[in-house]
């Protein structure tokens, strides 16, 4: 009988030891847990150890309380000018109250892309075609203060909110493809009229330049001609100062200066002057000299 009492509380320690063990719970880093007692939220669990009431306390919800990143399919938009398309989007959010998250919403997660897709669709259909492809920020700031204020009441925080593709119907990607390539040729051509301009100035300035090198090349020359001339000029005059000099310095006879002059009467004889008059007094020496030729021949 002892042994059947001894048998009877080492099962019930027992029982009561795994009882204990199982409801010891330890919440592990960026998790909490909400926890109910009898069907009534009783409080959220942070990290550490913990233990619950057995039958009694129940963990409702494991939390997690990192940032998620939800990527949603393209949804269909209609643009301000009647333009269908599909935009997909990138949700980025972080649970900051679990109980907010465990009772505010069925399934939030189901509620975040529905709205959305509404508000996506909304702000679109404000935008043309052109505006939606070149607003990226402005569409993905406007989409997450409105999912900001909307999931507030269901403790998450959207944290970002990026527009990953926008697909345009085939048409008008092959229309925009059209103008993209018009617009290259166009700054092509710009640009090839812009460089023959500059290559036009370059070669008229080169020109220009070279022109004006060889005028001033000319004007060099034309000046050192002239400067020379002068100089000859001058060194003749000079020459004949000189000899003009020397002669009267030497006092020469009438005679000398008689024979001189008839010498250059001579030079002037071999000219194409036609006709010479001769002074009377050189004509007399002119007459002497032919006689002192005559004399010297016999």
């Amino acid at each position: 009988m002892e042994i059947i009492i001894v048998l009877l509380r080492f099962v019930l320690l027992l029982i009561l030891v795994l009882l204990i063990a199982s409801n010891i719970r330890i919440v592990p880093q960026a998790k909490a847990y909400v926890i109910e007692r009898l069907g009534a939220y009783k409080g959220t669990w942070d990290v550490g150890l913990h233990f619950k009431l057995p039958l009694i306390d129940k963990i409702a919800r494991k939390v997690s309380l990192k940032e998620k990143v939800i990527d949603f399919p393209p949804q269909p938009v209609i643009t301000k000018d009647n333009v269908t398309m599909e935009i997909d989007t990138v949700v980025y959010f972080q649970i900051t109250d679990p109980k907010l998250y465990t009772y505010g919403v069925e399934n939030p997660l189901a509620a975040i892309e529905n709205l959305t897709a509404t508000t996506l669709r909304n702000i679109i259909g404000d935008l043309e075609l052109d505006q939606s492809l070149t607003s990226r920020e402005h569409i993905n700031t406007k989409i997450r203060l409105v999912l900001d204020e909307a999931t507030d009441p269901w403790g998450i925080k959207i944290n970002r909110v990026e527009v990953k593709n926008i697909t345009p119907p085939k048409d008008i990607q092959v229309a925009m493809e059209k103008q993209m390539r018009a617009e290259r040729e166009r700054r092509e051509a710009i640009l090839r009229a812009e460089g023959e301009k500059k290559s036009a100035i370059l070669r008229a300035e080169g020109t220009k330049e070279s022109k004006i090198l060889e005028a001033d090349a000319e004007k060099q020359a034309a000046i050192l001609r002239a400067q020379g001339e002068a100089e000859a000029i001058k060194m003749v005059k000079e020459a004949t100062a000189d000899g003009i000099r020397m002669i009267n310095e030497s006092k020469p006879s009438k005679e000398v200066v008689a024979l001189e002059s008839l010498k250059s009467f001579e030079v002037a004889a071999n000219g194409q002057a036609t006709k010479i008059i001769v002074p009377s007094d050189i004509q007399g020496l002119a007459g002497l000299a032919s006689s002192l030729k005559e004399i010297v021949k016999d």
